[in-house]
């Protein structure tokens, strides 16, 4: 059964009540072993033409990276406003990645450049912001502005880990971007773990730290 493509119902109830700066915010790379958690928030223009120009824009993991890059230029091309934050594999580490995620999510709304008068995030409450909130389930599939934010965090983070590849060569980041397969089990265990691994994440699992 096809996956229905996010659309603006919700932005559009916010909009219609005087709401117009509206953030879409989603995550990527919560459940790596590698790298840091990305954030995005993305602030669509009030239009019903969004959901036209943005067709294409669906939960990031329902797309090619070919069409998550594609997109991704789109996405920043027509949004009022975008932002992306991180939070290193040490935050996660002192943190928990929830709490971290949170702090990603926290940086990502101060890249935009102007203060949101709602928030709709995916199955996510960000607890130290004031702001009103709306947290849906499976968010990035019924919200055009998550969705566009999820584009962006995975675009954005993938990017950071072909970086981290260069730097940290031997692990095959750029392939896995730091997610658990037997590639990267078989190289964390050749060559133990990097200082961009999640140590929490690899207690249980006894490998060697570098």
């Amino acid at each position: 059964m096809k996956t229905p493509a996010p659309d603006l119902t919700f932005e559009k109830a916010l909009w219609q009540a005087g709401v117009e700066a509206v953030a879409g915010i989603d995550e990527a790379g919560r459940g790596a072993l590698a790298g840091p958690v990305a954030a995005a928030a993305v602030v669509l223009p009030p239009e019903d033409d969004m959901l036209a120009l943005l067709a294409g824009v669906r939960d990031s993991k329902q797309m090619t990276p070919a069409q998550r890059n594609r997109w991704s230029v789109q996405i920043k091309k027509l949004a009022l406003a975008w932002g992306v934050g991180f939070a290193s594999a040490g935050e996660i580490d002192q943190l928990g990645i929830l709490p971290a995620t949170r702090l990603a999510a926290e940086r990502a709304l101060g890249e935009l450049g102007l203060t949101p008068g709602h928030l709709i995030l995916d199955y996510l409450f960000l607890t130290e912001s004031q702001l009103p909130q709306t947290s849906l389930v499976k968010g990035d599939q019924r919200s055009l502005s998550v969705a566009a934010a999820s584009v962006l965090a995975k675009t954005t983070r993938d990017a950071e880990l072909v970086r981290l590849d260069e730097q940290f060569p031997g692990y095959g980041f750029s392939r896995h971007k730091g997610y658990g397969t037997s590639v990267h089990c078989a190289a964390m265990q050749s060559l133990g773990l990097s200082p961009v691994h999640r140590q929490t994440f690899h207690l249980h699992r006894g490998a060697k730290h570098v």
